[in-house]
């Protein structure tokens, strides 16, 4: 028996698309293997791990755990949608590459978008702030020591325009 299907409108990084999906297929799953979108992750499957984050209407959202057809009608902003629209790094991923708070890089996609939403709403974090901005997601690689930096110093690039962005 062939599962049915809903066609759905998801606007990803300022871009609509359509899609036919099952009601029960994973969000995360229609922005990789829908969309083509690879960059979000998946780690756990369970919320946990904080891998698969995007923004949706500006909020991390653990991918994983919401339905595709529940992020109809919603922005949202994967990791591929964190660059400037001249390709060049936006503050937390040039952060990231200043700090090196990457090794692996499994982890980076939901790490980046967490971050970008923690900025916006506390553009001046403090160290421990930064820490706590960053405590759902889980990296087995680093310390977490070049990550908080990296929180901190896209924060100051943000606030400063060294970025480019307006």
């Amino acid at each position: 028996m062939t599962e049915q299907t809903h066609q759905i409108r998801l606007h990803v990084n300022g871009v609509e698309h359509e899609a036919a999906v099952p009601a029960r297929r994973l969000l995360s799953d229609a922005l990789r293997h829908d969309l083509g979108l690879t960059g979000t992750h998946v780690g756990c499957e369970h919320g946990v791990c904080g891998a698969c984050t995007v923004l949706v209407d500006g909020q991390p959202m653990r991918s994983c755990l919401m339905f595709a057809v529940s992020a109809a009608g919603h922005e949202i902003t994967t990791v591929e949608g964190l660059a400037r629209p001249d390709g060049e790094l936006g503050p937390v991923q040039q952060a990231f590459r200043e700090c090196h708070g990457l090794q692996c890089g499994f982890c980076t996609p939901g790490f980046l978008t967490t971050i970008t939403a923690g900025i916006a709403e506390n553009p001046d974090p403090t160290e421990d702030e930064a820490r706590d901005m960053v405590a759902g997601n889980l990296c087995r690689c680093t310390g977490y020591q070049n990550i908080v930096k990296a929180v901190c110093r896209a924060a100051e690039l943000a606030r400063s325009g060294e970025d480019g962005a307006a």
